[in-house]
């Protein structure tokens, strides 16, 4: 399969199950790749990031960042959204971005950045959704475009705003992302991982998924804790004897 075959394929799984693969809660399974401590490395989302669209379903794209802030009289000018745009058209598609708000606490919660023409403009240029640490606007008008968001939140306006950065390492609800990664996200969260891992992330997610389905379909079937156990047999919630 192509990167972009394996791409659209991961949008049909669940951003838990790319954590289980990527990282795991049992990192001693056969199909976890350990790419991370899961505790000390900041690979996906907290709660403060919520999803805006849940009955979208996933969405899987390489990462391009960027970081907004207040202008900067000492730096303002020198790059604005077009250079973000340039970037997610520069890099591989789909994309998504990974956008840091930098504000000031007393007006981060009041920051309704990428509204309806921000997102029509990422659209047009391949990106297929954002996650970011503030909020953003216009949900309602974006909602058809069947474009993803994961926000802290939603406020109706902002004031004066710049780019402090374009495609330099970002940190969002305790997940830091590079530049070229790829993103996984839904309405559980997000995951990140590295690009080049990607078909490694698609053959153990299939296997994971076979797995599972097999003990599923036995747990459906059992009657008793004798056939839970007998179901679980083997697996990280159940008896090897």
């Amino acid at each position: 399969m192509t990167e972009a075959e394996m791409l659209e394929a991961l949008k049909s799984v669940d951003t838990p199950t790319i954590t289980n693969v990527v990282v795991a809660t049992y990192p001693n399974a056969e199909t976890c790749l350990g790419l991370y401590n899961p505790w000390t490395e900041n690979w996906y989302t907290d709660t403060s990031i919520k999803c805006m669209y849940p009955e979208l379903g996933a969405r899987v794209g390489y990462a391009v960042t960027c970081v907004f802030g207040l202008p900067d009289p000492n730096f303002s000018g020198r790059l604005s959204f077009m250079n973000v745009v340039d970037a997610m058209d520069a890099t591989g598609r789909p994309t998504i971005l990974a956008m840091e708000q930098k504000f000031p606490p007393e007006i981060a919660d009041k920051v309704g950045l990428a509204g309806e023409i921000m997102t029509t403009m990422m659209q047009a240029v391949g990106c297929v959704g954002v996650v970011s640490n503030g909020p953003s606007r216009d949900i309602d008008a974006i909602r058809p475009m069947g474009f993803q968001y994961l926000l802290t939140g939603v406020s109706a306006g902002h004031g004066e705003f710049a780019v402090q950065s374009v495609q330099a390492p970002v940190s969002i609800g305790g997940m830091d992302v590079a530049p070229g990664e790829i993103i996984h996200m839904d309405e559980n969260g997000a995951v990140k991982f590295p690009a080049d891992r990607l078909k490694d992330v698609y053959d153990n997610v299939q296997k994971l998924l076979a797995g599972e389905n097999k003990t599923l379909s036995l747990l459906r079937k059992a009657k008793s804790a004798k056939g839970v156990r007998t179901a679980m047999r083997g697996e990280a919630y159940g008896e090897d004897e």
